[in-house]
């Protein structure tokens, strides 16, 4: 009987959360996916649980530089849309 590794979900969790925000990836969600699916494809034989929280670190850091990437990104053109419209009324 096989031993279900209690980080799998954290993983799974993981792997999903990065496919949620990759719909929005600037290269494209079919980009972002393939890549996606190749990092865990390729870790997916680790079996040290301290190699698997460094993994897991790196993704959870992902996340977060990804959301930066959509919040400036989102910042930018509600600062460029409010600015032309300031400079028009002038």
């Amino acid at each position: 009987m096989k031993m279900a590794n209690p980080l799998r979900g954290e993983v799974l969790n993981l792997y999903k959360n990065l496919l949620y925000l990759g719909r929005d990836y600037p290269k494209g969600a079919d980009y972002f996916k393939r890549r996606l699916k190749n990092v865990f494809l390729k870790n997916k034989d680790v079996k040290d649980p301290e190699k698997i929280k460094e993994l897991i670190g790196r993704g959870e850091f992902v996340m977060k530089e990804l959301e930066a990437l959509y919040f400036l990104r989102k910042y930018r053109a509600m600062k460029q849309r409010y600015y032309s419209d300031i400079n028009k009324t002038n």
